[in-house]
C-alpha cells in the first residue's frame, strides 16, 4: 500500500510529522491509524491490525513499541 502524508513539510529538509499509531475498535473490527495520515482497512483480528500498524512503522523508519 502506497500512503501519503496528510501533512507535507512547509520547505525542504523540515521534519515530517511524528509517527504515533492508534489501535481503534469499531462493533468486531479493529484498524490502525497513524498521525501521519496512514492508516489500515478495518480487522476482524487485532493481532493483524497491530501487525500492520507496526509493519508501518518500521517501513517509516521508527522502531515500534
Amino acid at each position: 500500500m502506497n500512503h501519503v502524508h496528510s501533512e507535507l513539510p512547509a520547505a525542504p529538509g523540515t521534519r515530517m510529522p511524528e509517527h504515533r499509531l492508534a489501535i481503534s475498535e469499531r462493533g468486531s473490527f479493529a484498524f490502525a491509524t497513524c498521525s501521519c495520515g496512514w492508516y489500515a482497512p478495518a480487522r476482524r483480528s487485532r493481532d493483524l491490525a497491530r501487525r500492520e500498524g507496526n509493519d508501518h512503522l518500521v517501513a517509516s523508519g521508527v522502531e515500534p513499541d
